[in-house]
């Protein structure tokens, strides 16, 4: 446990300069290092055998319709993403292999690991929204503490199983804990926020920027639901590693395993939390 607490405050000490300086562009790079080891990890599990291959067929279709969303647009975004899948299906058509059952099932090893790390791509959306630091890090802190929250409560108080068979440890009692742990730090960002710099060194200073079109009912809307797609999320990467046969997505980590292991619950609860903010509370760029 110290090693998983240490691990994940070595990574906060990097990770909350980087976005609070670092802005937009700092969003994009992150989440662009986060991908292409993602892609990696998830090759490795996916396709052990010709890992390699299937992490170059990967990228392309998950980092380049990202890099065109953050050079050109969304709009462009769609246009690549669209040319990969179809390139993607086409070199599996042509090229079924002996057993064209292997290839289907190829085909969607490929499409749902392109698009399910791609989902970190509403990472830079929510920076792009008004108040976008806040947004950022109330997605971070709802798949976190949630995570964190359900470690500690299903460690010393868990006695039910969740659900045994993707993943044996996680209990009901865990669940509430981070469920409770996801709407207090929603709570924080809805009217605490996190603090923002404005102006230089020499005559600025740090503002707090608060998630403020959150009021008690959507703070206990995003906490409890959204923070519930966390776990939903963290049963979904059970789910890829149990039919894949391995215990952890890596070791870049130590104590947490690969950093798809820590970003499972982002892949939900970021696109979740954007749409709640986009057509529940008519958040616009």
């Amino acid at each position: 446990m110290i090693v998983r607490l240490a691990a994940g405050l070595i990574g906060l000490a990097v990770l909350v300069p980087a976005l609070v300086f670092g802005g937009s562009i700092a969003v994009g790079i992150i989440v662009l290092l986060a991908m292409g080891v993602c892609l990696y990890e998830y090759s490795r599990m996916a396709f052990p055998a010709r890992w390699a291959e299937a992490l170059g067929w990967l990228s392309g279709a998950t980092i380049l319709p990202f890099g065109a969303h953050l050079l050109i647009g969304a709009e462009a975004a769609w246009a690549v993403l669209g040319l990969c899948v179809i390139t993607l299906s086409t070199r599996v058509a042509l090229r079924p292999g002996p057993s064209l059952e292997r290839a289907w099932d190829d085909l969607g090893r490929y499409v749902f690991g392109a698009v399910w790390i791609g989902l970190l791509v509403f990472m830079p959306l929510l920076r792009e929204l008004p108040g976008g630091l806040a947004w950022i890090f109330m997605a971070l802190g709802l798949a976190w503490l949630s995570d964190t929250g359900a470690y500690f409560a299903g460690r010393f108080l868990g006695r039910t199983p969740l659900h045994p068979t993707l993943s044996p440890k996680k209990t009901v009692e865990g669940y509430v804990g981070g469920v409770i742990a996801a709407t207090l730090g929603t709570a924080w960002f809805a009217y605490g926020g996190v603090p923002v710099w404005e102006g230089s060194f020499a005559d600025g200073g740090f503002v707090m920027q608060a998630v403020e079109v959150l009021h008690v009912g959507d703070v206990l809307a995003v906490g409890v639901g959204i923070g519930t797609l966390g776990v939903v999320g963290d049963l979904a990467e059970s789910l890829v590693k149990r039919a894949t046969g391995v215990k952890d997505a890596g070791n870049i980590l130590p104590g947490h395993g690969g950093l798809l292991d820590r970003v499972d619950s982002l892949l939900f609860v970021a696109p979740a939390l954007y749409g709640y903010a986009m057509l529940v509370k008519g958040v616009s760029v």
